[in-house]
C-alpha cells in the first residue's frame, strides 16, 4: 500500500467535498503546481482511492420515494450464503447502499422505494428468492439530516 502524504490526504478531502474542481484550483490549494497536483491526482485514481467522481442527486425532488433503512441477518454464514445476498443487494437497483456490519446484524441497507408498498413487494421478493434471510426489521426515514460525508475535519498525519 502507497503511504499518503498531507497532499494526499488534503488532495483526497477537497475531493470529496469538490469532484468537480478545476486543476489549478486543486493546485492552489494545496499549494502545488498544477502538473504534480494532478499527477497526484491521477496516481491516486490508479491506486483505487479514488473510485469515481458523481453527482449527488436529490432523488425525492426528482421522483416521489420513500427511503428505508433495514437491518438484515441471515440464517446461516457461509462465504455462500453471504456472497449470494450481497450480489443480489448489488444487482438491485432500489438499494441505494448496503453494509455487512458486525455485531448482531449482518447487513444495513437503505432502499428507495416509491412508498412503503413498494418497499414490502421488494422485501417480500427477497424473501422468496430464499437468499437466506433470517429476519429483517424495517425503519422508515422520517427526515434527513445528512447525507454526504467528506473525511473529518482533523485527520491523523499520515505514518
Amino acid at each position: 500500500m502507497h503511504k499518503l502524504d498531507r497532499y494526499d490526504l488534503k488532495i483526497l478531502r477537497i475531493l470529496a467535498e469538490d469532484g468537480r474542481i478545476t486543476k489549478s484550483s486543486l493546485a492552489e490549494a494545496i499549494n502545488l503546481s498544477v502538473t504534480p497536483a494532478w499527477e497526484r491526482v491521477r496516481k491516486l485514481e490508479a491506486l483505487g482511492l479514488i473510485k469515481g467522481y458523481r453527482a449527488q442527486i436529490d432523488w425525492a425532488a426528482v421522483f416521489k420515494s420513500q427511503q428505508v433503512l433495514v437491518e438484515i441477518t441471515l440464517a446461516r454464514h457461509t462465504a455462500q450464503d453471504m456472497r449470494r445476498f450481497e450480489q443480489r443487494m448489488s444487482d438491485a437497483p432500489q438499494v441505494a447502499f448496503c453494509y455487512a456490519t458486525g455485531g448482531g446484524v449482518d447487513y444495513m441497507a437503505m432502499i428507495q422505494a416509491a412508498d412503503i408498498d413498494h418497499y414490502q413487494r421488494f422485501i417480500d421478493q427477497l424473501l422468496l428468492e430464499d437468499l437466506g434471510i433470517e429476519r429483517y426489521f424495517t425503519y422508515i426515514v422520517t427526515k434527513i439530516i445528512k447525507t454526504v460525508g467528506a473525511l473529518p475535519s482533523e485527520l491523523p498525519e499520515a505514518p
